[in-house]
């Protein structure tokens, strides 16, 4: 049987917890969904929002606080928070990615130091962070060794190093300046783990959250190399399988996974910025629409908080005078924004105990407008 677009896109949903709201602690809701995209502290909270039943946000404070949940930078050079479990892995298996992006970006280069200079700087800088600094903090604390050049060694170390960001309140849990903490689980130095054992592992748990899915779309979510996880695919055997597509890219996908049927509805949801949902397969992605993409992805990368409708990109949603500004690009029908204004009632009610303006520094891309269809605002 060959999938249709309809049915990946169902199945990105259903293994994303999109489909129905689960009944499931917040750690192990992270194992499932493989990563929450985390570079706004907001993020992984609403992100929750939208797959978890009776989710409440101080059940992911506990969870940052008591590290079972970690925030790092992984996939894509991006902030994460993954299970605490999977976090050394996860590091294995983009090391060499993160070190090349910033071991080879002239603002390292310049200052003449080597990569080995970096390197030696690993083991103290463990023990340094064996409780929360600031960037400002380990910046002096290196100073003696490289002295001028402190503040770059720094910007490389806290990409590829083994260092969490640690909890520093607010209503999301991190606030500027940022802190780490280094991880408890990672040894310092290239070699901590096997690099193609992590890189199997994230395979698997991305397909687990994200298939069926080419190699092309896992190259998307994390930015390793075709032929890294080429062998990846091949050293896995028949724990992967091979299924059939609508387009001309091999798809993969965990040996006994189901899809949903091509009849199943899509309930309305509320995503937050940079939902991994929209990040995780080749452009332009399984649930936003070609024609959309250009309104919701901007020219500098923000992706704005979406809305979905019967699983698809339909409009874009910002909090705005003590509720929700709901904007969508397409005619909706009577039943479609029902849907879309309960789940904004219950978002805003959740916003206004913790953050009434989330995200409210990307309001500017509000204020250049959208050719939206149609506008409605909703309170809690």
């Amino acid at each position: 049987m060959i999938l249709t677009a309809r049915r990946l896109a169902l199945a990105t949903l259903d293994r994303q917890l999109l489909l129905e709201r689960q009944r499931l602690d917040v750690a192990e809701a992270v194992r499932r969904v493989c990563a929450l995209q985390a570079q706004t502290p907001a993020s992984p909270y609403l992100a929750l929002w939208n797959r978890l039943r009776d989710f409440e946000p101080g059940q992911l404070d506990a969870a940052f606080a008591d590290r079972r949940i970690v925030k790092a930078t992984l996939m894509r050079i991006t902030l994460h928070a993954v299970h605490a479990e999977d976090y050394a892995s996860y590091h294995a298996a983009m090391l060499s990615t993160l070190r090349a992006s910033r071991l080879y970006d002239r603002r390292f280069t310049t200052t003449e130091l080597t990569h080995a200079d970096a390197d030696a700087l690993l083991p103290e800088l463990a023990g340094f962070l064996a409780r929360p600094r600031t960037g400002a903090e380990v910046e002096e604390e290196v100073t003696g060794r490289f002295g001028e050049h402190a503040h770059r060694v720094w910007w490389a170390l806290r990409t590829y190093a083994p260092i969490h960001h640690a909890p520093t309140g607010g209503p999301w849990s991190f606030t500027q300046p940022n802190a780490y903490l280094a991880s408890r689980t990672a040894v310092p130095g290239s070699a901590s783990q096997d690099t193609a054992a992590g890189v199997r592992r994230l395979l698997l748990s991305y397909l687990r959250a994200f298939g069926p899915a080419s190699a092309q779309d896992f190259a998307r979510f994390t930015l390793l190399g075709r032929p890294v996880i080429t062998q990846a695919l091949h050293e896995l055997g028949d724990q992967v399988v091979r299924v059939a597509g609508p387009g001309r890219a091999a798809l993969f996908d965990l040996a006994g996974a189901t899809v949903p049927d091509e009849d199943t509805p899509a309930p309305p949801r509320l995503l937050p910025m940079w939902d991994s949902t929209l990040l995780a397969h080749a452009v332009p992605g399984r649930v936003m629409p070609q024609e959309y993409r250009p309104l919701v992805v901007r020219r500098n990368g923000d992706m704005l908080p979406c809305l979905l409708v019967d699983g698809q990109v339909a409009g874009v949603w910002r909090a705005a005078d003590g509720g929700l500004e709901l904007t969508t690009f397409r005619k909706l029908g009577k039943a479609e924004w029902q849907g879309l204004t309960e789940e904004a009632e219950k978002l805003s009610a959740l916003l206004a105990d913790r953050d009434p303006a989330v995200y409210r520094r990307y309001g500017h891309w509000w204020d250049k407008g959208f050719p939206g269809v149609e506008s409605k605002m909703v309170k809690g």
